[in-house]
């Protein structure tokens, strides 16, 4: 009993770890006979522990967000929201730049925890951006909300760029940082 329990385990990692596999490559086929294929096992096996393609997609997808929200958690506490905030989305642009082919392969799949954890994700980005508000880091003229779709939209483009790397973001952060710093009031121009 313990030794099918074992296989259990190992055939579930192998499974979970094909279909993020999968994900990540553009042309792969994400079909269960694709995925059994991958893991080395039988695509009844893929279905007995998933249920439906749907499943194991959103199971494998859910897991592959849990680090990033996790390190946003953690961002939470670290001292100085704007550094706290700037190292949270470069370690978000780094996410979106390896894995921005799996969010167009899922379509309109039914992916309740998927779901969940990228409403986890951008309630964390959010607090992040609030902190860095509250901080005086940045500006509060801008609706926090704003700031994030601003931010979510840019660092999409910016993960999805031909010539995306860790100096890039950085750039990109340094632009986007100082572009959010609280404003000196200007006097208005002469009539």
């Amino acid at each position: 009993m313990t030794r099918r329990r074992a296989d259990a385990v190992r055939n579930h990692h192998l499974v979970l770890e094909a279909t993020k596999a999968l994900l990540a490559e553009g042309g792969a086929a994400l079909t269960v006979d694709a995925i059994s294929r991958r893991a080395g096992v039988g695509a009844a096996t893929v279905v007995r522990i998933f249920g439906s393609k749907e499943a194991l997609v959103d199971a494998a997808v859910a897991e592959l967000l849990e680090p990033l929200i996790q390190r946003g958690r953690d961002a939470l506490s670290e001292p100085g929201a704007e550094q706290a905030l700037r190292g949270f989305l470069v370690e978000a642009i780094a996410f979106q730049s390896a894995h921005w082919v799996m969010g167009e392969r899922l379509g309109a799949m039914e992916l309740p925890a998927t779901t969940a954890q990228r409403a986890a994700l951008d309630r964390v980005g959010l607090d992040l951006i609030r902190r860095a508000r509250d901080d005086g880091a940045i500006r509060t003229d801008i609706d926090a909300t704003v700031v994030a779709v601003l931010i979510n939209e840019l660092t999409y483009a910016i993960a999805r760029s031909a010539s995306a790397s860790r100096a890039l973001a950085e750039s990109y952060l340094t632009v986007i940082m100082d572009g959010l710093r609280p404003q000196r009031k200007r006097p208005l121009p002469a009539r």
